[in-house]
């Protein structure tokens, strides 16, 4: 009981208390900030990043508030940085080229209370997207850059970056799917190859080709040709191949075994999920083409071998597939006995099959003779249907000039059609035409045509491009590029006026570099 009357007495004084309280408590309003005039925005590296944000009606001294400006990568490649601690930011851009959320926090000091507004930051360098020109200045290999950021053209972009000279250039290339993502260029040279940084082409000794090749011989690849999980190069006259797999893998030991090949190789690149990929080399020992299915060697498919001419690749393709394995009756024998003169793969694909024709250019005296083989999936898991096609068969003879000694080719995955230079002047030929003839698309007067080329764009927005039309040229050893529209002219570039930057030295290669961002 005696309980129950102290719980009613402490009842009795808390309630005395509470109506004896006259409101002694100092209330103020609360200032809300209304945070305005901070947009999603895009800036240079180097650049000066101004922004005098707006607050509202009320007044926010910085004795009573504190700001903040901090900037978080939204790929993750950085911790959170503090930019700017002032009201206003007045900021030299040094963060590398990526996608960002800028925070601006506004603090009231007595209380704690604070209020966040965001934003997208995009920063780009000169050099995050543009053609990326492989010159030969001497025989030194020179990189200059076309950008598409701000219009100009930057010469030398290498010199300074801490690699040593290389000569000899033979091709610029961008493998961002097959490569370490910080470094997705290489540049290949007669001195040797390197992988170059995704911003600035930056270098590092850990770049150098030979940190991708796990055997004693000295690669230095022509080219790069990749399909499904793996990738081919061919140096000197031997082919090596490298697995990815999901993790790096390294170049091993020639894959041609008693015989010598071209330098090219043909892939699919067209088709975006290969499993077990067949590439095709030419044996010029024994002057036929061979097929190479890396995946034929594994347990998986029955330790099969995995070079062959390409009537035992066709029938290995139609043991494991019948009636899919060979598509197409554009010719009946696989080429024996001619000169290898050129090898194009193309994403150009007649049969929808998802398999772009890669061509090949032979010669048998004076004859010229034109095929187009279709390489495919030996598993036929995902895009390709079949495993080789049989895509084209034409006779070139009739075409002028078209063997001369310099000649430059280059291949449409528009439409059916060839392209070659003879000096000054570029040739088309119709592939679908019978007989097969020569016209001339255009001269450059006084011009000797050192690069002719389809640009292979890699991404959705940008696949339209890869039907125009790439041309270098030099004039008393300087260099001109020309990019001619192919779209919209449906591959006939008479009548086109092209895009011409120049600056250049003798062009050897130009690959256009897409925003990363």
């Amino acid at each position: 009981m005696m309980k129950r009357y102290l719980q009613i007495f402490m009842m009795l004084v808390l309630a005395a208390a509470c109506s004896q309280d006259k409101g002694n408590y100092d209330y103020a309003e609360l200032k809300e900030p209304v945070i305005s005039g901070i947009e999603d925005m895009s800036v240079l590296t180097l650049s000066r990043l101004v922004l005098s944000p707006e607050l509202g009606d009320e007044d926010f001294p910085e004795d009573e508030y504190a700001f903040e400006w901090k900037v978080l990568d939204n790929n993750g490649n950085m911790e959170p940085a503090v930019i700017g601690t002032d009201r206003n930011l007045d900021y030299e851009v040094t963060l590398a080229p990526g996608s960002y959320t800028l925070y601006f926090t506004v603090t009231e000091l007595a209380t704690g209370l604070y209020w966040r507004h965001e934003a997208v930051l995009s920063v780009s360098s000169s050099m995050s997207e543009g053609w990326m020109v492989l010159c030969s200045d001497g025989g030194r290999a020179r990189l200059d850059v076309v950008s598409a950021v701000t219009g100009e053209t930057m010469t030398d972009v290498l010199k300074g970056n801490g690699m040593s000279q290389l000569n000899g250039p033979r091709r610029i290339q961008w493998l961002s799917d097959k490569t370490d993502a910080s470094s997705p260029y290489y540049l290949l040279t007669d001195d040797g190859a390197t992988r170059l940084g995704k911003d600035a082409f930056e270098w590092k000794p850990e770049y150098d080709f030979a940190y991708e090749v796990a055997v004693q011989d000295r690669i230095v690849p022509h080219s790069i040709v990749s399909a499904g999980f793996g990738k081919v190069v061919v140096s000197g006259t031997d082919a090596h191949y490298c697995e990815i797999m999901g993790i790096d893998g390294l170049y091993g030991s020639a894959v041609n075994k008693g015989f010598s090949v071209a330098p090219y190789v043909g892939a699919n690149v067209l088709a975006t999920q290969i499993y077990a990929a067949v590439y095709m080399l030419y044996d010029i020992d024994n002057k036929r083409l061979v097929a190479y299915c890396p995946l034929l060697s594994t347990n998986d498919l029955g330790s099969l071998d995995p070079v062959a001419d390409m009537d035992a690749m066709g029938l290995v393709a139609e043991g494991l597939a019948p009636g899919a394995g060979v598509l197409g009756t554009a010719f009946d024998e696989w080429p024996q006995g001619m000169d290898c003169v050129y090898m194009e793969n193309t994403r150009y694909d007649p049969g929808n099959a998802k398999m772009g024709i890669t061509y090949v250019l032979l010669t048998d005296g004076s004859a010229c003779h034109l095929y187009g083989v279709q390489l495919g999936d030996m598993l036929r898991y995902a895009d390709c249907t079949y495993v080789i096609g049989k895509g084209y068969y034409g006779d070139l003879s009739h075409c002028r000039d078209i063997l001369r000694v310099g000649n430059l080719y280059a291949f449409s995955s528009l439409k059916n059609y060839m392209y070659y230079a003879v000096g000054s002047t570029v040739y088309r030929a119709d592939l679908s035409a019978s007989p097969i003839t020569a016209e001339v698309q255009f001269t450059l007067p006084g011009e000797t045509i050192t690069c002719l080329k389809f640009n292979l764009y890699q991404k959705s927005e940008n696949m339209q491009k890869s039907y125009d039309l790439v041309v270098g040229s030099v004039k008393d050893r300087a260099g001109k590029l020309r990019i001619y529209e192919g779209r919209e002219s449906g591959g006939d570039f008479k009548e086109v006026e092209p895009h011409v930057y120049e600056g250049f030295a003798e062009i050897v290669d130009a690959t256009y570099k897409e925003s990363l961002y």
